[in-house]
């Protein structure tokens, strides 16, 4: 690689060559990190409510929408996807004849999303300063 290559007549592709050779190691150390992250926390709602349900014992439908500042119909598909994934519980109950719905982490849930969550801060001491 080098100079000498590239006045041989190979020009561009060697040149190209060369620096795949020299970066394809950190190329693939970060593609493995980014495999590493799990597809379910890609929306920055499913982030957000993972994260709320991780520091608080469950949390109701309308303090999540609060909080996350999305309709209705987004929050709950949102929920349902996590729900499917079994990384949320839910719980129905009724306070004062009004149905009251809660939701908190599982088990599964927090194991996930502390694995997303090493994942990203592994990715970001990769980056170069």
């Amino acid at each position: 690689c080098g100079l000498r290559t590239h006045l041989m007549g190979r020009g561009l592709w060697s040149n190209a060559y060369c620096l795949w050779n020299i970066y394809a190691p950190e190329i693939r150390k970060v593609k493995a990190l980014i495999e590493g992250l799990h597809k379910a926390f890609e929306s920055r709602v499913r982030l957000g409510i993972m994260a709320a349900l991780a520091v608080n014992e469950s949390l109701d439908f309308t303090a999540l929408k609060e909080y996350l500042k999305v309709t209705d119909g987004n929050l709950a598909s949102h929920l349902k996807a996590l729900e499917k994934e079994k990384f949320i519980g839910v719980k129905k109950s009724f306070i004062d004849r009004k149905p009251n719905t809660r939701y908190m982490i599982t088990k599964a849930g927090k194991t996930a999303f502390e694995e997303h969550l090493n994942t990203l801060e592994k990715l970001i001491k990769t980056q170069k300063p």
